[in-house]
């Protein structure tokens, strides 16, 4: 059965790409904040134990702080997944441009909290009593590798969208 919309039924998939091209990015940049954020809260705060969310208080105030992070991660996963799944649905999901929006929506989140939370605002460190540097410098370049892998993907996605659009191949 075709869920999309009647006036999009007759639409190629150049057409439904260029259509849906916005929430396929908006899809994939907020499932990008809640995986960064979930293997954050995972690894470092729940495995290893490093650091809570917020550091500056008691272990009980740092553990509902991680719970609140968990469950902001958690809803920015499950409405990233339910607009996948809606661009499934009305056969508008655009991969490449998803997985550069992951990626942009990963790296932002970690340079994000690598340099106003960590940094600027000091709610906690990647470790303690240890030389930070190391830590810092390979949270942030990573962060700064995920953007530009996205950014360059989502760059050729829009050539893409641009060329359908000087065709006259996209929906009116």
């Amino acid at each position: 059965m075709d869920f999309r919309p009647r006036n999009q039924r007759n639409q190629s998939i150049s057409e439904l790409r260029y259509t849906y091209s916005a929430r396929n990015l908006w899809s994939g940049f907020l499932f990008g904040i809640g995986l960064v954020a979930f293997i954050d809260e995972t690894i470092f705060h729940q495995l290893l134990n490093l650091h809570h969310f917020y550091d500056k208080s008691t272990s009980s105030i740092g553990l509902v702080s991680d719970g609140l992070f968990h469950a902001l991660s958690w809803f920015a996963t499950v409405g990233s997944l339910f607009m996948f799944a809606d661009l499934r649905r009305r056969k508008g999901l655009w991969l490449k441009r998803w997985i550069g929006g992951v990626l942009l929506g990963a790296g932002a989140f970690q340079l994000y909290d690598g340099t106003i939370q960590h940094k600027l605002m000091r709610l906690h460190q990647i470790r303690y009593n240890v030389d930070i540097l190391p830590y810092d410098l390979i949270w942030n370049i990573a962060a700064a590798i995920m953007i530009l892998i996205g950014i360059t993907i989502v760059i050729l996605t829009r050539s893409s969208l641009l060329k359908m659009k000087e065709d006259g191949r996209h929906a009116q």
